[in-house]
């Protein structure tokens, strides 16, 4: 089991000369320094690798349990998360209104990356209460804004989100819980599970956002609302008071994320758990997905973090397991000298360096769409739209063929759960599932994103990525623009497809992301081709890596965008349902 070490110059490399973070600093009042900036990640680090890493394995073994109706953390979590927020991590970008430090997004990105390879069961707590916060700053009244912003901004309090129900998973439109208006607030019943981190010892109050019925409300999605409502209720004053009718059924028993408590919460089983609206009657949707979006996000980053973790933990022990001999048959060497192994290790960075170049152009994108005014907020927000199911989708992909080649560089002591390496594959599996699954990131892709727009956004950055590959000059230009080809190709075939059938248009989709993140994984591979130059003997360790993992991106990778576009323009006819009965 290998220590966690914080990948610092791949995220500066990234974040300086790839996603342009520089852009930011013409749409603030107070520019971020560079200075600033290697600062607070060098201090992040210390946080993610000495305190939250240490306890990932501990934390799996234990896990979460529940007493007598309240959920206790594994051991060292409470005073790990004491101090995240004592350190003000929480609060990092956050808005000065309401306590926060008022620094841009990509900036928490990047703490939250090494946070989340320290200990992915441990980041889902602050990446749920981050969901909360948008829904309530872009939805909340001025009154929910003052009661709960602050706390929560600083990390005292935590958030949760409640969607999914027994009979109401991706299809929010079976949603059962009741809002009962009750003198200035409602009273929610219901039930709710998978809620991440529902209950827990590390915060005083826990705020959970659920989506709720009102007694008048339309059928379907377009009769969900929105709803506050605290673990204790809180009193004019901002004070902690009684206990809300809030309670814990039961803890989920999981492949993974042990450590993360996952929850069936029962809301109202007394008297009515006290809620309060957000926003509109009946546009719980419009909250929610603003929750949605910071999350898929943040889920995208997960699966980066894992990867990269897992990457870390097999690299050692390829470099520390002696097997066999070099090619004169008279030296025995370890495993890393093997071309297999080399070919494993090389497909995890790639990857790995692919996603996060894309993560951190996403994020920037993200922050500009809310900084800037104008045609220019409106091209970014365009980008982020695109950006973020492909974010989610193709990196959580990418997440589960790193974490189980990480497995196969261990061999049979890969399966040994003691090695430590098998927890980030049964961690990571989660990825592709939660948040929306990702065959509705991909839906969500064609359906709504492409023909939102008829595909203009898509066209604007196609142009984009042609006009980059060209400026390039690098040696996989050609190579590059004949993917980009079909990719604008499979474009046409997957919008002209949906407006057709949009049955079988969907078949198309999960295909047609892939496509997309292995294209746009190959731009920003030559984009930061094109910042690195290698000076002969003079040239770095980390250069000359970064060189290697973009030469075999190129020439291992890029080509299964191919084999995807193949299969859109080869199409699929409907499949009968009934051949699946037995």
């Amino acid at each position: 089991m290998s220590d966690y070490r914080y990948p610092y110059k791949d995220v500066l490399f990234a974040l300086n000369h790839v996603a342009n973070i520089g852009r930011l600093n013409d749409l603030v009042d107070e520019p971020l320094s560079q200075d600033l900036l290697e600062a607070i990640l060098t201090e992040s680090a210390k946080l993610s690798e000495q305190i939250i890493a240490p306890l990932n394995w501990s934390g799996d073994q234990q896990g979460a349990e529940l007493r007598e109706g309240e959920v206790y953390e594994a051991e060292g979590f409470k005073e790990a998360f004491r101090s995240y927020v004592e350190g003000g991590w929480a609060s990092l970008s956050g808005d000065e209104v309401y306590g926060g430090q008022g620094l841009p997004s990509t900036l928490a990105t990047a703490v939250n990356e090494g946070i989340q390879s320290a200990n992915l069961a441990f980041s889902l707590c602050p990446l749920l209460s981050n969901g909360a916060i948008e829904a309530l700053e872009k939805y909340g009244s001025q009154l929910l804004k003052d009661t709960y912003l602050e706390k929560l901004v600083s990390g005292e309090w935590t958030g949760t989100m409640n969607l999914t129900e027994p009979n109401a998973g991706s299809d929010l439109a079976a949603i059962r819980t009741k809002a009962t208006p009750h003198e200035d607030h409602f009273l929610i019943q219901g039930q709710k599970i998978f809620i991440t981190w529902g209950d827990h010892q590390m915060s005083e109050n826990i705020v959970h956002l659920v989506l709720a019925r009102l007694p008048d409300a339309p059928e379907g999605v377009k009769g969900i609302s929105l709803f506050v409502v605290p673990k204790f209720l809180v009193d004019e004053n901002g004070a902690l008071g009684r206990r809300n009718d809030v309670s814990v059924a039961s803890l989920e028993h999981k492949m993974g994320i042990h450590a993360s408590p996952t929850c069936v919460m029962a809301f109202g089983e007394t008297s009515g758990a006290v809620g309060y609206l957000v926003g509109e009657p009946n546009q719980g949707l419009k909250a929610m997905f603003a929750m949605m979006n910071n999350a898929r996000q943040g889920v995208g980053l997960q699966g980066l973090a894992i990867a990269e973790r897992a990457y870390q933990q097999a690299l050692e022990y390829a470099q520390e397991r002696v097997q066999g001999y070099d090619s004169s048959r008279k030296n025995r060497v370890a495993i890393v000298a093997h071309p297999d192994v080399k070919r494993m290790l090389m497909t995890m960075k790639s990857l790995i360096d692919a996603s996060r170049l894309l993560i951190y152009v996403a994020a920037v994108e993200n922050d500009v769409s809310k900084l800037a005014v104008g045609d220019q907020a409106k091209t970014a927000a365009e980008l982020t739209a695109l950006y973020t199911p492909v974010v989610k989708g193709w990196i959580t992909e990418i997440a589960q063929e790193v974490t189980s080649l990480a497995v196969q560089v261990h061999g049979g002591m890969g399966f040994i759960e003691e090695t430590g390496v098998a927890q980030h594959a049964r961690d990571a599996r989660i990825l592709p599932i939660y948040e929306g699954t990702n065959g509705i990131q991909a839906i969500d892709l064609i359906g709504r994103k492409l023909l939102g727009d008829n595909a203009s956004a898509m066209a604007t950055l196609i142009n984009q990525i042609v006009a980059d590959v060209h400026a390039s000059q690098s040696k996989y230009s050609e190579a590059v623009l004949s993917e980009v080809a079909l990719f604008k190709q499979t474009t046409t075939v997957c919008l002209e497809s949906m407006k057709e059938n949009s049955t079988l248009g969907t078949y198309n989709a999960y295909p047609y992301m892939m496509q997309f993140g292995y294209v746009l994984g190959a731009w920003l591979m030559l984009k930061a081709q094109a910042e690195t130059a290698l000076e002969g003997e003079s040239a770095s360790n980390e250069e000359r890596l970064r060189c290697a993992s973009i030469d075999f991106y190129c020439q291992q990778i890029l080509p299964r965008a191919r084999l995807f576009g193949s299969m859109i323009e080869n199409g699929t006819e409907d499949v009968d349902v009934s051949i699946f009965k037995q």
